[in-house]
């Protein structure tokens, strides 16, 4: 489990989860606001409407469900006798949609799906709430990464012209470069600031991601905005190296030892980490750029 978030239902905090870009929420912490607490939730599992309710949902979203094995607990479901946990129910059935482990942030997770209908079970007011707050977490994640596009928009577009005057005025001149081929120097130059925050040109990418070529994303796509924010100040900065008439390696060079500066001074302010910036041999990073001319 991973992405933790929590929302508060009744003055109790429960943990919601995300598995498999799924959202899966803490039936744990769901009961400690209910007297007999992780009893509650074997006590659930022993219902006969509850085994065959989680049995309709795995087969919906599992296809490694084991059927057969249902079959033989659900002729044993109700009985005195029987009884179920989350560990079982997950050994015997392979189900997916309840995930149990141990641990200081483990517990029982269900799918969102089961999770309500466990509320329900507990108390039709708690499933509610329940379902009231999951709803404004998500309405809020959703207005975040709306913020976050829209950043990215910007700082996408910040520098750009900057940049692309610099080559126009500077570059393209020098090299009298025909009018059909100036693209391919706007190009290369992108490929320069590519190389020195993310340690590959755009080509090196899509060959390294071809399924999220297909999808139409790009190397800087899917950039976060710390990269961007420092790809857009790498523009300005290229700009005025352009006009120094500062040759191409050296270029990189600089570049790339300012991309490492601002992002561990990002880092300083977050979780951040340099790992895509790692880029040990930046001249063999350009050599094999201006392989692909």
């Amino acid at each position: 489990m991973s992405k933790n978030r929590k929302i508060q239902v009744k003055g109790v905090a429960i943990t919601v989860s995300e598995k498999n870009s799924e959202d899966y929420i803490s039936l744990t912490d769901m009961v400690s606001g209910f007297d007999g607490g992780n009893s509650l939730i074997e006590k659930w599992l022993r219902n006969k409407n509850t085994i065959e309710f989680l049995a309709v949902w795995e087969n919906l979203h599992n296809p490694n469900f084991n059927s057969p094995e249902f079959e033989g607990i659900k002729t044993e479901a109700g009985l005195n006798r029987f009884t179920m946990s989350a560990k079982q129910w997950i050994q015997k059935t392979n189900a997916i949609g309840i995930v149990a482990s141990a641990g200081r942030y483990g517990g029982t997770f269900a799918h969102t799906d089961i999770a309500f209908e466990f509320g329900s079970w507990l108390s039709p007011e708690f499933k509610l709430l329940l379902i009231k707050e999951f709803q404004r977490l998500k309405q809020d994640e959703l207005g975040r990464q709306n913020l976050d596009w829209d950043l990215k928009r910007l700082l996408s577009k910040v520098n750009y012209r900057i940049h692309t005057d610099s080559i126009k005025d500077s570059i393209i001149p020098q090299l009298q470069t025909p009018k059909e081929k100036e693209w391919l120097v706007y190009a290369e130059e992108a490929d320069l600031l590519n190389i020195a925050v993310f340690g590959m040109t755009a080509k090196q990418w899509k060959e390294a991601n071809a399924e999220m070529v297909l999808q139409g994303f790009n190397i800087r796509d899917v950039a976060d905005l710390h990269q961007l924010t420092v790809l857009s100040n790498l523009e300005s900065y290229n700009a005025i190296l352009i006009k120094q008439g500062i040759p191409k390696q050296q270029r990189l060079i600089e570049l790339h030892k300012t991309a490492v500066s601002q992002m561990q001074t990002l880092r300083s302010m977050s979780n951040f980490t340099l790992d895509k910036l790692k880029s040990p041999n930046v001249k063999n990073q350009l050599d094999k750029s201006d392989d692909t001319k």
